[in-house]
């Protein structure tokens, strides 16, 4: 046998396909497996025309909410949840706030049924759409043998409504879920993944691979505790262009996803 075709198999004797040495797969959520619909400013216009109001401006409620957001969210992180503060009462300041940065002021009774109209809409189905990859590809990789695993910066509706609304259903699709609302910690806390590798079985972070959408949330946190990661790009994204010369594998939906874990070699 010549040196090269020794060394050849040698290479092929030390290395293994990526889906072999996978025992497990996490997912981020949104902007992964699923995406909003529409406009915010949709459903805080479907809101208030349904007490009579008029159309609160699209433009000045995306800015007031993006504000409101930031503002709990540093104030009262993971939903209230160190706070012990109820989901809703989360959400009831967050849209007031949001409204009221936006230049509309409503009274308390008229913004009760306006509020109830929101939260009752983001805890459905409705302002969400479901990637069609994605229910194909989890369930592929739970006939492998893998387990999978979601880390999601959502509450606890995404895990008890919205994804089996979406036929995203727990023990079908996915195995467990770790989210930020009812686990008091959020990304890009590396603790959120190392959460998801006790959940996972205690497995070792090489025997796992996250896919998600941020280099800051998903793939730089997963790196840090020893995990693999990859992202994707369904939206094609400037950001995309640097996370590629950073190194990272960038993807951009779950059919080629599933390509790649099966055709990544790992050394033993």
């Amino acid at each position: 046998m010549d040196f090269q075709r020794l060394t050849d198999k040698l290479f092929l004797q030390s290395t293994v396909s990526m889906l072999s040495k996978l025992r497990c797969v996490t997912f981020d959520v949104t902007g992964t497996l699923i995406a909003y619909k529409g406009e915010l400013g949709d459903y805080y216009c479907m809101a208030a025309k349904s007490v009579g109001l008029p159309c609160p401006d699209y433009k000045r409620v995306h800015e007031g909410f993006k504000l409101a957001y930031a503002d709990m969210a540093k104030k009262y992180p993971c939903f209230g949840y160190a706070a012990k503060m109820p989901n809703i009462v989360w959400w009831k300041t967050c849209v007031s706030d949001s409204f009221i940065r936006a230049g509309y002021d409503y009274d308390e009774e008229t913004f009760e049924k306006v509020f109830r109209r929101i939260y009752s809409t983001f805890g459905s189905s409705a302002p969400y759409t479901i990637f069609p990859d994605s229910q194909e590809f989890l369930r592929w990789l739970r006939k492998q043998g893998v387990t999978v695993g979601l880390v999601s910066n959502a509450e606890y509706r995404y895990q008890d409504v919205i994804l089996p609304a979406l036929g995203l259903n727990q023990d079908s699709e996915w195995d467990f879920g770790v989210f930020s609302g009812l686990e008091g910690v959020e990304k890009p806390d590396p603790r959120i993944y190392e959460i998801a590798l006790e959940r996972a079985g205690n497995l070792h972070p090489e025997e796992v691979l996250h896919i998600g959408d941020s280099m800051r949330k998903d793939y730089m946190p997963a790196k840090s505790v020893g995990m693999h990661a990859l992202l994707l790009d369904r939206f094609k994204t400037p950001d995309a262009v640097n996370w590629k010369k950073s190194g990272a594998p960038v993807l951009p939906d779950l059919l080629t996803a599933q390509e790649w874990v099966t055709s990544v070699q790992l050394n033993c």
